[in-house]
């Protein structure tokens, strides 16, 4: 049976127990028989087999971690187990799981209890919280839509056969990547060091151009081009359509940053929501505004919505303003929402829940452009 087959009817049977125990105040132990265990096992595990996991793994720290997951006799990933009423937000505990890690020299790690999952990139140099690469819930109720398959990709992502093919490593590599040169491209710029401005001016093909001036520009476009994607509409746009409601009066918020969506969620989300972000300002610089409200981030042309999206900790749901019935074979993640109370603008529902969604997304963001603009 293919694995994500599996991991789909897992995730089906686990939702039912969770209806019977949520609020029950399961302890950690209880919590990893009834959850933490079979979905061990559905992910390829033999939790029976000490070659393959290691239950309370003794740490060089002299502790002891839940489960360590092994490859070839190499642990892999380490996971901490919680009660399953644990939020899994105390800092003190995230931090001990990946130190723990990273003092045993794996580069992953999972805290979990039994419902949401959490896997950190111990290796990262950043905060522990900021460690945290994706994150997965099994509850309905966190993630309206969301297909049971879409949550069982993103847990097949720690499955036995995706850490033995490097899944992990590649997506890590991905997403903190592009972090990593986001800062680096803002520090070359916001002070330009002198090979830098050479190359520049060699380019420019220009000897009157001085190194000062290079510098200056180099600076300027910087801060311009941060600058543009930010601006804000004066005018107020479309209706908002709020949960469990249709009908709503125009708005016109302002004074917030986009750090208001952004702030603690995985590095994946937010490297999700930086793609649409680029991709959809720079349909037309001069026309797409970005507009930051307290519930979504919207992108319009000419004050015309097009695209409208909310950062959740396991994905992004973005609303575009398109007809489903018109769409050509839409992809799994996207649902009718004409007649379900949401957030944001349009009738056309997405549920990205991972980066290889993405491929799928932006053209339909595209065309909801092309119709609205």
């Amino acid at each position: 049976m293919d694995d994500s087959v599996e991991i789909s009817k897992c995730i089906d049977n686990l939702r039912t127990k969770l209806e019977k125990y949520t609020k029950t105040s399961l302890k950690e132990a209880v919590t990893r028989i009834i959850f933490i265990d079979p979905m061990l096992k559905a992910l390829g595990w033999d939790i029976g087999d000490p070659d393959k996991v290691d239950i309370e793994h003794a740490t060089v720290d002299g502790k002891s971690v839940d489960y360590a997951l092994k490859t070839n006799n190499k642990v892999v990933l380490l996971i901490e187990a919680k009660p399953l009423d644990d939020p899994l937000t105390d800092v003190k505990a995230i931090t001990q799981v990946v130190g723990y890690s990273a003092n045993e020299g794996v580069d992953w790690c999972v805290l979990t209890n039994g419902n949401t999952y959490r896997v950190y990139k111990t290796t990262e140099k950043a905060s522990a919280p900021e460690k945290l690469l994706f994150e997965v819930s099994l509850d309905p109720k966190v993630a309206p839509g969301v297909h049971v398959g879409q949550i069982a990709e993103q847990l097949r992502r720690i499955s036995r056969k995706a850490m033995e093919d490097g899944v992990l490593d590649q997506l890590g590599e991905e997403v903190f990547t592009g972090e990593k040169v986001r800062k680096a491209l803002d520090k070359l710029f916001t002070d330009p060091p002198g090979n830098l401005v050479g190359i520049v001016r060699g380019a420019a093909g220009v000897d009157s151009i001085k190194p000062s001036q290079v510098r200056d520009a180099l600076k300027r476009l910087w801060r311009e081009w941060q600058q543009y994607p930010t601006k804000r509409i004066s005018a107020p746009l479309s209706q908002v359509v709020k949960p469990e409601q249709k009908s709503a009066s125009p708005v016109n918020e302002v004074g917030y940053a986009v750090e208001h969506h952004t702030e603690s969620k995985p590095r994946e989300v937010i490297e999700m929501y930086r793609r649409i972000d680029d991709f959809s300002m720079t349909r037309d610089p001069e026309k797409v505004a970005r507009r930051v409200t307290k519930q979504y981030i919207g992108y319009s042309h000419n004050n015309h919505y097009f695209c409208t999206l909310l950062l959740q900790r396991g994905g992004l749901l973005v609303w575009l303003k398109l007809k489903y019935a018109r769409l050509e074979n839409p992809p799994t993640f996207a649902r009718d929402v004409s007649h379900i109370g949401h957030w944001g603008v349009g009738d056309v529902e997405l549920a990205i829940r991972s980066v290889e969604n993405l491929g799928s997304a932006l053209p339909l963001i595209q065309q909801s452009y092309d119709e609205n603009k």
